[in-house]
């Protein structure tokens, strides 16, 4: 029977590392301090060219529009919010005064629409995250607009064609999270308490159903150590399960950021026959009780980050922009080197 059992688990961590699960992109996980209002999201982005992001911090009472196409609609926000904007064209996370983070990731199986949803208005990925922080303050009610399914999300393609196939973590102040993902226009969402990690693809389920695997085996006598996202999945989890719980804000800040190391992929990481593996470009850390968003671009010497509780966030006060390209040499608080800017154009 032993050596049966063995054969078998042999057999499954084989064809588990025999899927030719690609590095495409991106990591999150979720830290929670010993004080339970300690919460640190961190998130890296990996692609296989750099993707220049610049950090817009939007104030209340800002009308925008959901798309170009006929049909769209239009919001004035809420809540002010620090956008993660691509290409001075898109929002890929952020962040609002209220807690809230949305991180968008890769998800090769992504398929947002289908019949059904041709005829509903129209709402670009250019701005989805955006709207959503505009308009909530808590998990549970960026769920309920997100169950209503009154919207056909489409996007731009960029970076010579590729095509932004995403899945998203919720994460609010409370530590309430949602994992969003589409399936052939089918919206699945999974909701729990403090969910700690998410990468690529496969699915969540399936993710998790590796996940389970790899608990079996325990990750203190082995962990799997490939870049590929289920991988990064698993050591994601163990070591945000493993690592002390602290109340300081600063050493959390340093344990979640030591974490997303580990998930990371290398600088300019290349593997013959390979051309487009992704390595990591940047990482975020957003601190949901200080409001503080820190970015940590790897060819950079330093982190630096924004606090949101040192913005003008009031309706009327202008659009402030950090301008990435230029924080070679910035550390700690740079919120006072943000500038008035116009509004990023969305890349509908």
């Amino acid at each position: 029977m032993r050596h049966t059992l063995l054969t078998g688990c042999l057999a499954a961590l084989l064809a588990i590392l025999s899927i030719p699960f690609r590095a495409d992109a991106c990591s999150r996980v979720l830290y929670v301090g010993s004080d339970s209002t300690l919460r640190i999201v961190g998130r890296s982005l990996d692609w296989k060219t750099p993707i220049p992001t610049n950090l817009f911090v939007y104030p209340r009472g800002i009308t925008k529009q959901s798309n170009s196409l006929p049909g769209s609609f239009s919001w004035k926000s809420r809540y002010g919010s620090i956008y993660a904007v691509g290409y001075d064209g898109g929002v890929t996370e952020g962040m609002n005064e209220k807690g809230l983070v949305i991180n968008g990731l890769f998800c090769k199986g992504t398929v947002y629409g289908n019949a059904e949803t041709e005829g509903l208005p129209p709402m670009s990925l250019s701005v989805f995250v955006a709207w959503l922080l505009d308009l909530n303050a808590t998990t549970p009610e960026v769920v309920s607009v997100l169950r209503e399914r009154n919207f056909n999300i489409s996007g731009s393609t960029f970076d010579g064609g590729t095509v932004s196939t995403l899945h998203w973590g919720i994460t609010d102040a409370e530590g309430r999270s949602a994992i969003v993902e589409f399936d052939n226009g089918e919206l699945n969402i999974y909701e729990g308490q403090d969910i700690p990690v998410l990468t690529n693809d496969p699915t969540f389920p399936a993710m998790n159903a590796i996940n389970d695997y790899w608990m079996k085996i325990g990750g203190a006598n082995f962990l799997p150590g490939r870049v590929a996202s289920p991988d990064r999945f698993v050591r994601g989890y163990f070591f945000d399960h493993n690592v002390e719980k602290v109340a300081d804000h600063d050493l959390a800040f340093a344990i979640t950021r030591s974490i997303l190391m580990n998930l990371s992929v290398p600088y300019l990481y290349e593997v013959d026959g390979d051309p487009n593996v992704s390595s990591t470009q940047w990482r975020s850390f957003a601190d949901l009780s200080l409001r503080r968003y820190y970015f940590d671009i790897v060819t950079n010497p330093g982190v630096f980050y924004v606090d949101l509780t040192k913005c003008d966030l009031s309706e009327g006060a202008p659009v402030l922009k950090l301008d990435t390209s230029k924080t070679g040499d910035y550390l700690g608080d740079v919120t006072s080197r943000l500038v008035p800017s116009e509004p990023f154009t969305p890349m509908y």
